[in-house]
């Protein structure tokens, strides 16, 4: 079974890591590479997905360390 996915967010003048449904951030890091580090830890601990959002606030990509079939069902 795969944990939260685990997405990178602006948080002010900083960054965060937080859990998907969550309220709260995980952490709040200075740097955006300092909170995607943290975030790939918790992604691969978790077998879940890491999603990073741009400075735009668009979500410019992600990563999957869960089961992903290749090729994909469907």
């Amino acid at each position: 079974m795969s944990g939260k996915n685990q997405y990178v967010v602006r948080n002010g003048g900083g960054w965060g890591v937080r859990g998907e449904g969550n309220s709260r951030l995980t952490g709040s890091y200075d740097t955006q590479a300092a909170a995607i580090a943290r975030g790939r830890e918790i992604a691969q601990n978790q077998g879940a997905e890491l999603r990073i959002q741009g400075r735009d606030g668009q979500f410019r990509e992600s990563w999957s360390y869960g089961h992903d079939p290749f090729p994909p069902e469907g």
